[in-house]
């Protein structure tokens, strides 16, 4: 009886050992986190779609709270009403952005890009561009097999199956950047919306020359230059055979829309031209 009783006094004294040792580790290693962190967590959307550049909500408040600031720090999904209340809780000011939007700059539809060539193989994007310049021809076009829209956590996008081309929901945009990440053709790029959702940009990104690009696609920009000479907000540049809209500069004037000869600068969410109505008016009448 004595010998069990020993051991029993051994085995809890070792265990008393332990326990006062793991007790001190513990209090030694121990990490003390910051209370504001739980707080901006459970203001964040909980999306975790890394539009923020943090692989999840969690580590992007932790990110901000380490950080101090709200310096080129920003939550797309969430948008100026979360970082508002972000500054609220670290006590900082925090500049509000520009909401934005995603935007197809590819107008190679069905009818302006017509098939050249069938492809048959594996339905993605990422696998197709590896392989060949598409089925248009245009090596930098949309392939349209939909990597953009498996990759949009917010029902914000669909193939559009009558231009084969993707079609972005305005109003479920988060501007969260995964669809521009997820096109290797990079045609996907986030845009301010613009006052009234107006917006103007070239919907193009093939740098082939004039003659090429046209002959894949008839709305193909091609570097003509005409849009940089009547712009009058120097907002529009040429590289390597391509026209570029800088919407921080363009003050939506619409004077190189008229001009480009291809139609590949786009309006969108714009009234009806003047001259337009009026032809439109003249024909109904006719008719």
């Amino acid at each position: 009886m004595s010998t069990i009783f020993l051991a029993v006094v051994v085995l809890a004294s070792v265990g008393l050992v332990f326990a006062i040792i793991i007790y001190g580790v513990d209090l030694k290693f121990q990490v003390i986190e910051d209370p504001r962190i739980d707080q901006v967590a459970e203001l964040l959307p909980g999306a975790n779609c890394g539009g923020c550049g943090y692989a999840g909500c969690r580590n992007f408040a932790e990110a901000i709270v380490k950080a101090g600031n709200m310096d080129n720090l920003f939550c797309p999904v969430g948008g100026n009403a979360i970082v508002k209340g972000i500054s609220e809780i670290l006590g900082v000011e925090a500049t509000e952005r520009a909401p934005q939007v995603a935007v197809i700059r590819c107008n190679g539809s069905f009818a302006n890009a017509p098939s050249k060539i069938k492809y048959d193989g594996v339905s993605r994007c990422s696998f197709a561009n590896t392989l060949s310049s598409g089925e248009t021809g245009c090596p930098n076009g949309c392939l349209g097999l939909g990597d953009c829209v498996e990759s949009c956590q917010f029902d914000a996008m669909y193939m559009d199956k009558t231009t084969g081309l993707p079609i972005v929901i305005e109003d479920n945009c988060t501007s969260c950047g995964a669809c521009v990440k997820a096109c290797p053709r990079k045609i996907i790029e986030l845009r301010n919306k613009g006052p009234k959702g107006k917006r103007i940009f070239v919907s193009c990104v093939n740098t082939e020359k004039g003659a090429i690009a046209k002959k894949n696609c008839a709305v193909a920009c091609i570097g003509c230059g005409k849009c940089v000479k009547v712009c009058p907000h120097d907002s529009i540049t040429m590289l390597n055979n391509l026209a570029y809209i800088d919407f921080n500069k363009c003050k939506l004037c619409r004077k190189c829309v008229s001009e480009c000869p291809t139609s590949a600068i786009l309006e969108i969410n714009f009234p009806l031209r003047k001259t337009a109505e009026a032809n439109s008016e003249n024909t109904n009448s006719v008719n």
